[in-house]
């Protein structure tokens, strides 16, 4: 009944099968470790932002490169805002998610003389014409103490924005402190403070960009268990698709015989 499963067909199905569980069932762990790192990120973030405050020069130097650990931690720092240095980051999305603009990055004189360090002071609208500088709030004069969120530089590798130049001045398409020692030859710590809040008050500033979402974990964990159900079943539907053409087979093979009309005995004289 069953000898239809040596035919060319049902090798090709059956090879079919064969490939379509593993592939579900490894995109079933790649949606579980997807899950898994939401979940870290979202513990780190939830962690290092009820902390309390650390000195920004204390876990930066120049040229430092700002690990995973300690992104999103509340740090301060004081002293005076280098306003012949600002420059704009082009092509961000304000807080509500809806309108492309600029972020406004301020470096700041440290007090203690370690040097500069990037402060993001938040999002403003773009002027229309993308060769204008936009209009942009001006931060305070003299000793300042801000209260932000640690960042780790913008590249392209981490970003995926592609850094291209020939930019109007002051003018750029990440947040890189490298790149700002260089352009102006100063002496940048590494990474970045995006402003939460300021002493003395900074009145009219950028719009402050908010804590990140750290409490949704996705629908991976979902769809994880989707593709391995699938892994499950795609077996489960072999068998029943060959059942269901082995009945049909005998079906057919039956058919003729019950039919075939009765051949009548010939007439005598």
């Amino acid at each position: 009944m069953y000898r239809f499963l040596l035919s060319r067909r049902w090798a090709i199905i059956t090879l079919i099968v064969l490939l379509l569980i593993p592939t579900m069932v490894r995109l079933g762990f790649w949606q579980l470790h997807r899950h898994e790192a939401r979940v870290a990120r979202n513990e780190l973030i939830a962690t290092n932002l009820t902390a309390a405050p650390v000195a920004f020069d204390s876990l930066s130097s120049p040229g430092h490169s700002v690990p995973t650990a300690e992104t999103w931690k509340s740090v301060t720092a004081a002293g005076q805002f280098d306003t012949a240095h600002e420059f704009v980051v082009r092509n961000r999305t304000e807080p509500g998610g809806s309108t492309i603009g600029y972020f406004v990055v301020t470096p700041l004189k440290l007090a203690d003389g370690k040097g500069e360090i990037l402060v993001n002071r938040g999002w403003v609208e773009s002027p229309g014409d993308a060769t204008s500088y936009p209009t942009v709030p001006a931060p305070p004069s003299g000793e300042v103490t801000v209260t932000g969120r640690m960042r780790a530089d913008e590249t392209t590798a981490s970003s995926g924005i592609r850094d291209r130049g020939g930019l109007p001045p002051r003018q750029f398409k990440l947040i890189n402190s490298a790149q700002q020692a260089k352009e102006n030859g100063t002496t940048v710590l590494g990474g970045y403070l995006e402003l939460v809040s300021a002493t003395p008050a900074l009145g009219s500033t950028p719009e402050l960009l908010p804590d990140p979402e750290h409490s949704d974990i996705g629908p991976h964990m979902a769809y994880a268990i989707q593709w391995w159900l699938f892994a499950a079943l795609v077996p489960v539907g072999l068998v029943v698709l060959a059942r269901r053409e082995a009945k049909d087979r005998a079906a057919e093979a039956a058919r003729p015989a019950a039919a075939e009309p009765e051949t009548p005995a010939p007439a005598t004289a």
